[in-house]
């Protein structure tokens, strides 16, 4: 069915939208693309990723849509749980110490506005405990890009990565694909991450979960960080 389909494709037939990517997705399942799971190691750490003002609150230009309030109150309720039990958290923001440090974003307002303690660079409140989570700035679209991440996580033993924050088609998607590159588990939680469509969001859950991460929940996270505990480990 697939061939027969790639044959009238290639031939130019018009295929609507969806018609192509329910093709592109049988593709990659006949390939064994998703085939494997990675499965939660033994030490975990989540990782929040740039749920700060500029792209929490709708007052910022950058700010809010309509997956984020959902987001924050997911995260909050799985850091509150991570934070008793003693896991790790990892929190990072984006920002500029001036225009000249930033990279060459196509998003306008980025460089100019997300600087070092202004209001968009402010990490809501609701997801930042600064007596206990490793909270840290970075410059690029992924938290492990010329940050002490990755050392954070090995200092800590840490071999399983469970990541949330926004943009889930961006800096969410660079940071999971360092996540992997680095060797550590990755968990993508899919209710814990915001986009601003919620196309670019599945069809990244989609293309990342096919090659560099579990897409998981923040229950099945809860599950985990309690398992561990009621294993000692």
């Amino acid at each position: 069915m697939v061939i027969l389909t790639l044959a009238v494709y290639r031939m130019g037939s018009p295929l609507n939208d969806a018609t192509e990517a329910h093709i592109m997705t049988d593709i990659y399942e006949a390939k064994g693309y998703g085939e494997l799971t990675i499965g939660f190691g033994t030490k975990l750490a989540i990782l929040v990723v740039d749920f700060q003002r500029g792209f929490v609150d709708p007052s910022f230009q950058l700010g809010g849509g309509p997956m984020m309030e959902g987001a924050i109150s997911r995260t909050a309720e799985l850091l509150s749980v991570a934070r008793q039990h003693r896991v790790p958290v990892a929190n990072c923001y984006v920002a500029y110490p001036s225009a000249a440090a930033a990279p060459h974003w196509k998003i306008k307002g980025v460089a100019q506005e997300f600087r070092r303690d202004s209001q968009e660079a402010a990490l809501d409140p609701r997801i930042v405990d600064f007596d206990y989570d490793y909270v840290f700035e970075k410059s690029g679209a992924s938290a492990f890009f010329q940050t002490p991440l990755a050392a954070y996580f090995v200092k800590h033993g840490v071999d399983t990565v469970a990541i949330t924050g926004c943009v889930t088609s961006g800096c969410i998607r660079a940071s999971a694909v360092d996540s992997f590159q680095y060797g550590f588990r990755t968990m993508l939680v899919e209710d814990c991450s915001s986009d601003n469509d919620p196309q670019p969001h599945l069809d990244t859950l989609r293309d990342v979960g096919r090659r560099y991460a579990d897409i998981v929940k923040a229950q099945e996270v809860i599950a985990q960080i309690k398992s561990q505990v009621r294993a000692g480990v």
